[in-house]
């Protein structure tokens, strides 16, 4: 394991080289390899993980707590209403004193600056488990499980289909771009990822000579394409959208007809869950035998570990 990452905090994939990603992609493949042997590592013993959370989480929350404890390490989970997050005192005293108590913070919640504030402040590393702006874990897993069915990340092609401006978007844009995957966000032009973030996939892809595409049409979007990834079409904080969101995103629903518009029998589903089924994808997709749902979320946690064995050796 090399030490590049000693300390580092865990923002957004845009400040990890593509050596640096690929460091965290080779350690989450070893340690996923470790935990199906049985083997039994105390690599956090004596360590201490405060895990700070504004938004309710299944897959984030057991990734980093077990995560953590499987290595030794002591997590201790924190909600908005535990603890004084920017309310009585200021955020930046909040992040003093944890950076005094513990090795490393987690959050996850709504504004990327508070991630910012925590990291700048803390003294530790800090780990971007979502904002509004970036999910960033969820995108190193999503890489982890395209690599591990499909033996390599250079040329994939994988089509986003949904709300393109959403947190797990951006993040995929910019982890797809950084490793050579070809990315193709389907998406309403009132839904479309932005200008900036577009650009600045295409300015990383270059490197790669990969390619970036926001396409309407999903018939075009979809052809082939290695693997076809959706989410829910309001993010948590704007359920009160979905009903103006749904008539946008119906016709970008993942069934097995647009599966089958891909043109390769070998084309794979990806959803980084919580799924609707029925909405966003139908059940015959998420539980048929093309989809890989179920390993991207277990790969959530090796590609945690790995994390924050790198940023904590």
């Amino acid at each position: 394991m090399g030490t590049s990452l000693s300390k580092r905090s865990f923002l957004t994939l845009k400040d990890f080289s593509r050596d640096e990603i690929r460091e965290l992609l080779d350690l989450s493949h070893t340690v996923k390899r470790q935990r199906r042997d049985g083997e039994i590592h105390q690599r956090f013993l004596g360590r201490t993980l405060a895990m700070l959370f504004e938004k309710r989480s299944t897959r984030t929350r057991c990734a980093f707590d077990t995560a953590f404890g499987e290595e030794g390490g002591h997590a201790v989970f924190l909600s908005a209403e535990d603890i004084h997050l920017g309310v009585k005192e200021s955020l930046e005293d909040t992040a003093r004193v944890l950076g005094r108590m513990f090795d490393a913070i987690e959050f996850r919640g709504f504004k990327q600056k508070t991630a910012e504030v925590l990291a700048e402040y803390s003294g530790v590393p800090v780990y971007n488990g979502l904002t509004d702006d970036f999910h960033p874990t969820q995108a190193l897993a999503d890489l982890m499980t395209i690599e591990e069915h499909f033996g390599r990340l250079e040329g994939i092609n994988v089509c986003f289909c949904g709300d393109g401006r959403n947190n797990v978007a951006r993040s995929l844009l910019i982890g797809c771009a950084k490793m050579g995957v070809n990315i193709t966000i389907a998406a309403p032009s009132a839904l479309a990822p932005s200008k900036e973030n577009i650009a600045s996939a295409e300015t990383e892809a270059m490197t790669r000579r990969s390619a970036v595409r926001t396409l309407e049409r999903l018939e075009f979007a979809v052809k082939d394409a290695d693997v076809i990834y959706t989410d829910v079409w309001a993010s948590m904080g704007e359920e009160a959208l979905l009903a103006e969101r749904e008539p946008l995103l119906r016709p970008y629903q993942v069934n097995q007809a647009l599966m089958e518009r891909s043109g390769k029998p070998t084309t794979m589903f990806l959803h980084c869950l919580p799924a609707v089924r029925g909405r966003e994808v139908t059940a015959e997709v998420i539980d048929g035998s093309r989809s890989l749902v179920w390993e991207q979320a277990e790969n959530r946690k090796h590609t945690i570990k790995a994390l924050m064995l790198a940023t904590l050796s």
